[in-house]
């Protein structure tokens, strides 16, 4: 099995998915960040594609970093600023090629993740 991740993003304080929210995947190698995608969540709250696709799948540590601060700006009330939520970095290892699935579930003043599947 070829290894994959995928993501998607539920807005809890709404009820529904969080749609047009951008996400940033980079590949951490040492003290170094590389930029390997941009994407943005679709009316599902999930990406058009795998975030990283097998093709491109490497064991290692990776980085999500979610712009909630954007869309909780775009879909709620506004807030003073500084906004409590802005980026959230979600920072995990992959070792096996397998399906991994970080999901974000967010409110304007709290989120979780786990390994989903």
């Amino acid at each position: 099995m070829a290894g994959y991740l995928t993501t998607h993003v539920l807005d809890t304080a709404r009820g529904l998915p969080a749609a047009g929210l951008k996400i940033e995947l980079f590949r951490i190698e040492g003290a170094a960040r590389h930029l390997l995608k941009s994407v943005t969540t679709n009316d599902d709250g999930r990406t058009d594609a795998q975030i990283l696709p097998a093709a491109e799948f490497e064991p290692g540590t990776y980085e999500l970093v979610f712009h909630a601060g954007a869309y909780l700006d775009e879909t709620g009330p506004a807030q003073e600023p500084p906004r409590f939520l802005d980026l959230i970095p979600i920072r995990f290892g992959m070792s096996e090629p397998t399906h991994y699935h970080v999901p974000l579930l967010l409110s304007p003043f709290g989120y979780s993740t786990y390994r989903g599947s």
